[in-house]
């Protein structure tokens, strides 16, 4: 089957290019269309009616549920884009057409494109209705149970994998399209924008203080004045990290909390 159109949905422009270049390999797809929000995708979709659509499920102002929900004649093969743990979305197999975890890896990303590809017109149109109702209920149903924060990373290196305890992170550091973890006495590269991360973790034990950086709070053990009224950020493991002017006043306001 060939060209086929594919509506891409997430608020975020890296990760919109991400799935643009992944789609940009694969010779049966004929049109590659961006949505950023949700009423951005429920035009586009009457507009264009993609055959398939690669679905954030979190967005400001809305969410991917809010999407489908809207959806009324002819919905899409629909490929769900989540920051989910990997061990919680086993329970949505049986149900979502597939879905793609964040940071995502250009195999299962092909794995899930050959499936939503093979189902294209294969469907009734009552059974596509009957199976996204159905998905939307479960992921629902995770994201009130799953907890926001994730327990753990892996992380590779010289070909192996290693685990790496979230208790045991000091701080993140953004580098391009990855994020570095520190933890005491080494760091690891790991595929996740920092944005993204943000959104994961538990705000009472970690804060953005720099565009570029996120940290434990309880390893800030003391605060400096910096020149043109900046302020660094004194960490327990002795690394210092500039705190941003637009987010000064969060930190401040946490640490004093505290």
């Amino acid at each position: 089957m060939t060209g086929l159109t594919v509506l891409v949905v997430d608020d975020e422009p890296l990760a919109r290019r991400r799935l643009t270049r992944l789609l940009g390999r694969l010779n049966w797809v004929e049109r590659i269309e961006q949505a950023t929000d949700v009423l951005d995708a429920c035009r586009k979709t009457v507009e264009i009616q993609p055959d398939i659509m690669l679905l954030d499920i979190q967005m400001p102002g809305g969410s991917g549920f809010d999407v489908l929900e809207r959806l009324e004649s002819e919905p899409p093969v629909v490929v769900f884009v989540t920051a989910f743990d990997h061990h919680a979305l086993r329970a949505f197999e049986a149900n979502a057409v597939d879905y793609l975890t964040k940071p995502i890896e250009p195999g299962r990303f092909d794995q899930a494109m050959a499936r939503a590809q093979s189902i294209v017109g294969a469907r009734l149109q009552t059974d596509r209705i009957a199976e996204l109702q159905e998905t939307i209920a479960s992921l629902k149903r995770a994201l009130r149970e799953q907890p926001r924060q994730t327990g753990e990373f892996w992380v590779k290196i010289r070909g192996e994998h290693l685990r790496v305890g979230l208790e045991k992170i000091i701080r993140f550091q953004a580098e391009r399209d990855y994020v570095r973890i520190h933890v005491a006495g080494a760091d690891y590269l790991y595929q996740e924008t920092l944005g993204s991360l943000e959104q994961r973790l538990d705000s009472s034990e970690f804060i953005r203080v720099h565009r570029g950086a996120i940290v434990r709070i309880d390893t800030i053990v003391g605060i400096r004045p910096a020149p043109f009224a900046a302020m660094i950020a004194v960490l327990k493991d002795g690394s210092e990290i500039r705190i941003g002017r637009t987010y000064a006043s969060s930190v401040r306001e946490k640490l004093m909390r505290k």
